[in-house]
């Protein structure tokens, strides 16, 4: 069987904006229900040299979207980065999904070995394109939701593996 970036990445993109949806509702509803603004969690952070909710959001939809579209030689997508509302996060959730589900299949999945470079901070990067997908997008989209998961954990919001593990919801017995 051959490994596709299609295969091996997008249904783990798919779960992982699920998850961000089911936790920023979540937490929109707590707000709503104790009376805490939401700016209070969305700008919260684990440490202070760690970004806020916000931000974890913007990467954790950013990266997938611009990377996964950089691969099928599309033009790269382009956020605002204002977020300032439950809300209007989701809606960015939603924004990435639809840019990478109209992602063209066969563009994204042509030569998986062949070399990309991209801009990473001050210097440019050069791997294959199935590397920059399993060793930059994914792990990236990983680590930005899971750290989003985590900020709303330590504000108490009451949300667990079910949360996070979406997809795994119908089999996973009570």
């Amino acid at each position: 069987m051959t490994i596709t970036i299609s295969s091996s990445v997008l249904p783990a993109v798919g779960q992982m904006f699920d998850t961000l949806n089911i936790i920023l509702e979540k937490a929109a509803e707590r707000c709503a229900a104790t009376d805490v603004e939401e700016s209070t969690y969305l700008n919260w952070r684990m440490a202070p040299d760690m970004f806020p909710l916000a931000v974890q959001v913007r990467f954790a939809t950013e990266i997938p979207a611009r990377g996964l579209s950089r691969l099928a030689g599309a033009a790269l997508p382009t956020f605002a980065d204002d977020e300032i509302s439950f809300s209007e996060l989701n809606q960015r959730v939603d924004r990435a999904r639809n840019i990478v589900e109209e992602i063209d299949r066969e563009a994204l999945d042509a030569n998986p070995d062949k070399e990309i470079t991209v801009p990473m901070g001050p210097a440019d990067v050069t791997l294959k394109r199935l590397a920059f997908a399993h060793n930059w997008i994914l792990p990236n989209l990983y680590f930005h939701t899971s750290a989003s998961y985590l900020i709303l954990r330590h504000l108490g919001l009451n949300i667990g593996k079910r949360e996070f593990l979406a997809e795994m919801k119908p089999f996973i017995k009570t």
